[in-house]
C-alpha cells in the first residue's frame, strides 16, 4: 500500500499560493448591414416588374392592337388610293418588267391606259352634272308633288271632303319632319361613337393582315413552328436569300413579289408553288441555299425540296407540313393484300409513296437497275422489296448473288434457280461465273431470236447484291485475269457490261445493288448503264452525280442532303419507269419496309405459284462432280424438262464443269449408260424426273458411278 490518498470531494477553495488570471475576449456583433438607398431598391422593383413575363406579354398585346389600328389605316389608304388611280396597274408594270415579262408589262400598261380614259371620261361628265342634277330634281319635285295633288284629289272626290286634297302632301311633309327629328336625336352619338367604330373596322382589316412586327405577335405566330405556307411567307424567304439581283427586284416589283408565285397547291403532307425568278437571278443560286431557304420558310432543311421543272427560270418547291417526314408510311400491300399479283412486262411494283403521299410504283420490264446509298440505310430491303414482288410472276427466272452472306436473300431458296450467300472470295469467284452464265444464257437467246424473230423468253433477273465486293476483289483466275476491278481484264465488270448493252432486248436484266459508290467500286460504265438509277442518303455531291448522273443532281436531285440514320428507305430514282411530274428528271420515294418474318410469308406465296424449284448453291470449285446426281438436283420437283433447260441449268451450277462440251448429245449417252434416256414430249426433247431417279437407282445397284470429265 502507498501513502498516496484520493479525496473523493472537490476542493473548492483555490490554493493560497496560486494566481489564477481570467481572460475575456469580448466579441462585438457585426455591423448592421449598410441600408440600401431608396433609389436603388426602387430600380430593381421596377426591373423586376419591366422584365417580367405578365409586364412583356402586356406590353406586346398594346403595341400589337395600336399597330394593328395604325397599319390597319394604312392598308385601308391603299386600297382607297388603288381603286381611285393607276397606281395598282403601275405596279404591275413595274413587276412584270422586273421579272422580265415584257409581253405582261405591255397587257398592264394597256389596262392601264383603259383605266385612264374612263376615269377622264367621268371627270368630263361631272362638268355637266350640277345642271344636270337641278333638272333633275326640280323635275322631280314637281312630279312627286304633282302625284300626290293628284292622290288627295283621288280621295276627295271618295270622301266627299275637300280639305282631303292635301292629306296625302301634308302626311309626306310630316313624315320628312319626323325623320329630321329622328336624325336630329341620333346625330350627336352618332358624331361621338363613329370614329371609334372606324377605328374598330381599321383594327380589324390589321388584325386580319397581321399588320405589326414580328416581336408584338402571339406566341404562336412569332415562333413560326409549323407556320402555314402564305405567298408573303414565300416572297419574304426569297427576298432574304442574300441573292442581291433577286432582292432588288423583288423590291422594284410594285406586288412585292407576289408575281413571281404560281398557285400554292396541297401536295400529300406538304405543299407545292412554282416561283419564276426575275432575270438575272439563275436557278442554281437558289439550289445552292436549300438550307436558308428552308430557314426562311421555318423548315429543316430535309424539309424543302427544290426541283427544276420544264418552265425557263422557275424553280419548283415542295414544302413539308413540320414534322411530316419523321412520320410511317404504313405497310407495304404486298404484306397487307394476300392477292396481290405480279405481271414483269404491264406491271408496277408497289414500291412505297413519293412526297406527295401518292403511290410510287416502279416498272421493271427491260430495265437494268442500280441501287446505291450508305451502309445499312434500306440497300437491301429496297431491293428485295422489288424481288419479292415480281416473284409472284411465275415466268420470271431468279439468279441471286447475296454477297453479304447473312441471310437477307434466304427466302429465295426454292424460288431462284441459283443462290449465292456470303462474302468470300470464293463467292465473289462464283458470283462472277455466274453472271458470264447470264451472258452465255443472253447469247443463247439472241442467236434464237435471229433464227425465229417471234421467240419469247422468261424473263431472268440476276441478282448482285453488295456488288462493290465483286470489284473490289483481287483474286486472279488461272488465265490471269482480275474477277475484280474496273478494266477490260476483269470478269465480272466484262460480263456485266455485256448484259447492260444486250440483255434487255432477250429480257436478261442486271439488278445491283452497291454501297458508298466510288469510282473503285462502282465504275462509271456499270453505272450508267442502269436505266433505273436510285439512292439512299450519301455523303458528298459527287457520290449523288455516280449514283443519280449529273443531269438529276442539276435538276435538283440531293441525296447526299438526306440525314444518315433519319431518312433509311428513302431514296431518290431516276428513271422513266416511275412516274414523276412533268419536267422532272428525279424523284424522292418513301420506300416500304418488309420485315424477314413478312418477307419469307410473301416468299412462300410466290414458291405456291412455281412448280417447284431447285434452288442452286454454292459448291467447293475443286470438287467433282456426280453428273448424274447433278441432273436430278436441277430437275428438282418439275416431271419433266427440256434438255436444253437441263443443260443451262447444269452451267448455271458448274460452269467450268459443264461448259461447251456438255451438249444434248452427252446428256443422252450419260442417261443411257444407265439404261434410260430423254424422250420426246409433244416433239421436243425432255428429260423425265422418274427416268432420272430410276438411273440413279441403277447405278447404285450396279455400283457404278459416273463422273463428269
Amino acid at each position: 500500500m502507498g501513502d498516496n490518498v484520493v479525496h473523493l470531494h472537490k476542493n473548492t477553495d483555490p490554493p493560497a499560493d496560486t494566481a489564477t488570471v481570467t481572460t475575456l475576449t469580448v466579441v462585438p456583433e457585426p455591423a448592421p448591414p449598410a441600408p440600401v438607398p431608396l433609389w436603388l431598391r426602387s430600380g430593381q422593383v421596377i426591373k423586376a416588374a419591366a422584365t417580367h413575363e405578365n409586364t412583356k406579354a402586356i406590353v406586346r398585346g398594346v403595341a400589337r392592337h395600336s399597330l394593328y389600328t395604325v397599319n390597319g389605316g394604312r392598308i385601308v389608304a391603299r386600297r382607297t388610293w388603288d381603286g381611285r388611280t393607276g397606281s395598282r396597274y403601275e405596279r404591275y408594270m413595274r413587276a412584270a418588267e422586273a421579272a422580265g415579262n415584257m409581253e405582261l408589262a405591255a397587257e398592264w400598261e394597256e389596262r392601264l391606259q383603259r383605266f385612264r380614259d374612263a376615269r377622264h371620261r367621268r371627270r368630263m361628265d361631272l362638268l355637266h352634272s350640277p345642271m344636270d342634277v337641278a333638272k333633275g330634281a326640280a323635275v322631280g319635285a314637281g312630279m312627286s308633288i304633282g302625284l300626290l295633288v293628284a292622290l288627295g284629289v283621288v280621295m276627295a272626290l271618295n270622301t266627299k271632303q275637300v280639305g282631303d286634297v292635301i292629306t296625302p302632301l301634308s302626311a309626306t311633309i310630316e313624315f320628312i319632319g319626323t325623320l329630321m327629328r329622328i336624325v336630329q336625336i341620333v346625330w350627336g352619338p352618332a358624331i361621338t361613337i363613329g370614329p371609334f367604330l372606324a377605328l374598330l373596322a381599321l383594327w380589324a382589316v390589321g388584325r386580319k393582315q397581321q399588320a405589326a412586327p414580328q416581336w408584338a405577335l402571339p406566341a404562336n405566330v412569332r415562333s413560326g413552328e409549323g407556320e402555314p405556307i402564305t405567298p408573303s411567307i414565300v416572297v419574304k424567304a426569297f427576298r432574304d436569300l442574300g441573292i442581291a439581283p433577286l432582292k432588288n427586284a423583288i423590291k422594284e416589283m410594285g406586288d412585292a413579289g407576289a408575281s413571281m408565285l404560281g398557285p400554292i397547291r396541297i401536295a400529300g403532307c406538304g405543299v407545292e408553288v412554282d416561283v419564276t425568278l426575275p432575270s438575272g437571278v439563275a436557278t442554281n443560286e437558289v439550289q445552292n441555299r436549300r438550307r436558308k431557304l428552308a430557314e426562311n420558310l421555318t423548315r429543316h432543311e430535309h424539309e424543302v425540296f427544290i426541283t427544276i421543272p420544264e418552265a425557263a427560270r422557275t424553280v419548283r418547291l415542295w414544302i413539308a407540313d413540320s414534322g411530316a417526314l419523321d412520320e410511317p408510311i404504313g405497310p407495304s400491300p404486298l404484306v397487307t393484300d394476300e392477292t396481290i399479283t405480279a405481271n414483269y412486262k404491264t406491271g408496277k411494283a408497289p414500291w412505297g409513296r413519293n412526297l406527295r403521299g401518292d403511290a410510287a410504283e416502279l416498272s421493271v420490264y427491260q430495265r437494268h437497275l442500280l441501287i446505291t446509298g450508305r451502309s445499312n440505310q434500306g440497300k437491301t430491303a429496297a431491293l428485295r422489296a422489288l424481288a419479292l414482288w415480281l416473284a409472284l410472276d411465275r415466268t420470271v427466272q431468279f439468279w441471286i448473288a447475296d454477297l453479304k452472306g447473312v441471310g437477307d436473300w434466304s427466302m429465295f431458296d426454292g424460288i431462284a434457280e441459283v443462290l449465292i450467300e456470303g462474302p468470300s472470295d470464293d463467292h465473289v469467284i462464283q458470283a462472277t461465273e455466274m453472271v458470264e452464265a447470264a451472258v452465255e444464257e443472253m447469247n443463247r437467246r439472241i442467236e434464237v431470236r435471229r433464227t425465229d424473230p417471234a421467240a419469247v423468253f422468261p424473263p431472268l433477273i440476276v441478282n448482285v447484291d453488295e456488288a462493290q465486293v465483286a470489284f473490289m476483289c483481287p483474286v486472279k483466275g488461272e488465265d490471269g485475269r482480275p474477277y475484280g476491278g474496273a478494266k477490260a481484264t476483269s470478269r465480272y465488270f466484262m460480263a456485266v457490261r455485256k448484259i447492260h448493252n444486250q440483255g434487255r432486248a432477250v429480257d436478261v436484266l442486271m439488278w445491283q445493288g452497291t454501297q458508298d459508290p466510288t469510282d473503285q467500286n462502282l465504275p462509271k460504265l456499270v453505272r450508267e448503264g442502269a436505266h433505273t438509277r436510285a439512292s439512299l442518303v450519301l455523303g458528298t455531291e459527287t457520290q449523288s452525280r455516280m449514283a443519280l448522273g449529273d443531269k438529276a443532281v442539276d435538276d435538283g436531285a440531293a441525296p447526299h442532303l438526306l440525314r444518315q440514320g433519319l431518312d433509311k428507305g428513302t431514296l431518290v430514282v431516276a428513271s422513266d419507269g416511275i412516274q414523276m411530274p412533268a419536267g422532272q428528271s428525279s424523284i424522292t420515294v418513301r420506300t416500304h419496309f418488309i420485315d424477314d418474318e413478312p418477307a419469307a410469308v410473301i416468299a412462300d406465296r410466290a414458291k405456291a405459284l412455281r412448280d417447284g424449284v431447285a434452288t442452286l448453291r454454292v459448291v467447293d470449285q475443286g470438287e467433282e462432280r456426280d453428273a448424274l446426281a447433278d441432273v436430278a438436283t436441277v430437275i428438282g420437283d418439275a416431271a419433266r424438262l427440256r434438255t436444253n433447260e437441263v443443260l443451262k441449268r447444269l452451267h448455271a451450277l458448274d460452269p467450268k464443269v459443264y461448259g461447251d462440251q456438255w451438249t444434248n448429245d452427252r446428256l443422252k449417252a450419260l442417261l443411257e449408260e444407265h439404261g434410260e434416256e430423254p424422250k420426246k414430249s409433244h416433239g421436243v426433247m425432255v428429260v423425265h424426273r422418274d427416268h432420272v431417279a430410276r438411273a440413279l437407282a441403277n447405278r447404285d445397284t450396279d455400283g457404278s458411278a459416273s463422273a463428269a470429265q
